[in-house]
């Protein structure tokens, strides 16, 4: 069962389309990363789903209720929406435990209605109710930010890129707790960010918005493995791009002949072939392994788990970037081996 549908929704803002007929379904329970860059439209589409903006044509439905379409426009308060801000946004004249009961109705406000529950559920401990949100790290307040809108037990929980203004520590951790409560909650959330790492590691579909546009919609891994475009493998983690043709069923480029994913139906010709840099496997000079391929490392950035290494063919006369574990990173200037492991995807030139 779905939370959440939309279909044929458009915006447009002083003639200029934003959003160009977005069609997309959460299932009940599950988290979707909406994923794009500045400019896609995300934030327009968060804006239109919560009813802070009205769609100029489609439908929206929430657990199974119209609340946008056909001239059809429930305000903010009726679509049963929690929303997680950028910021958190809590009111610092309260308490954290005042915060998180703000939106529910006056009697359970005063009985601070399962305020100690909710602190349990995005991992923070029940003294922490009496503290000011002064008092607390950016991360804690996002955390209080989710509590508070669980609190009324939304059908749809909306986060709004909810850890960009935290440092990469932080982030982490903050992420990997509010994915544990929407978990426990069993909420249906959509997590609106630009961050494809924390996309294709938090969503259990990650859908990306391009130009206005949903381009594709599917699992991490198929999203990450299997790009419908060019621009699309490029934006979502590193992409090796290289010229090559597709003959006898396999892609033809400097790294060889390479098998194309068994779903795309490649028809022969020139393409582009499209391999992650951590498929290309970077060997000693000594090893041996069929059609490995000589080469020279001849720039390298280091990044403590890992490392990019630029590398030049020495028989082909081109340059590759392939991604090893940092404990496997070679020297400046030395010469190795290259095999590419796993298919590889092809987009017609």
């Amino acid at each position: 069962m779905s939370t959440l549908r939309i279909s044929g929704l458009q915006k447009a803002f002083d003639g200029h389309p934003v959003l160009h007929g977005i069609d997309l379904s959460v299932r009940s329970g599950s988290l979707v990363a909406l994923l794009g860059p500045s400019g896609s439209g995300k934030t327009t589409l968060l804006r239109v789903l919560c009813g802070f903006e009205r769609a100029d044509a489609g439908t929206i439905e929430i657990e199974g209720r119209r609340v946008a379409g056909d001239r059809l426009h429930l305000p903010t308060e009726q679509r049963h929406i929690g929303y997680v801000p950028q910021e958190g946004a809590l009111f610092p004249h309260l308490t954290v435990a005042e915060n998180i009961v703000f939106g529910l109705p006056r009697a359970q406000r005063r009985a601070r209605h399962r305020v100690a529950e909710l602190l349990e559920l995005v991992g923070l401990p029940e003294s922490y109710a009496s503290r000011a949100p002064q008092q607390l790290s950016g991360g804690q307040q996002q955390r209080v930010a989710l509590a508070r809108a669980l609190a009324p037990s939304p059908g749809l929980v909306m986060l709004d890129e909810p850890f960009s203004s935290l440092d990469a520590a932080l982030r982490l951790e903050t992420r990997e707790a509010v994915a544990r409560a929407l978990a426990a909650s069993g909420a249906t959330a959509v997590l609106v960010t630009h961050d494809q790492a924390e996309a294709l590691s938090l969503g259990h579909e990650v859908a990306v918005l391009w130009r206005g546009k949903l381009l594709q919609s599917g699992p991490p891994q198929m999203l990450y493995r299997r790009p419908a475009t060019r621009e699309l493998a490029a934006f979502i983690g590193e992409a090796v791009l290289l010229p090559g043709t597709v003959a006898n069923g396999r892609a033809h480029c400097v790294l060889g002949a390479l098998p194309i994913q068994q779903d795309q139906h490649a028809q022969e010709g020139a393409v582009d072939v499209m391999l992650r840099p951590e498929q290309i496997d970077v060997l000693p000079e000594t090893a041996q392994r069929d059609g490995a391929l000589e080469a020279v490392v001849r720039a390298i950035t280091f990044q403590g788990q890992d490392a990019a290494l630029t590398l030049q063919l020495i028989d082909a006369h081109a340059t590759v970037r392939a991604r090893v574990p940092g404990y496997r990173t070679p020297r400046e200037g030395e010469r190795v081996r290259l095999a590419v492991g796993g298919e590889v995807s092809v987009y017609p030139r």
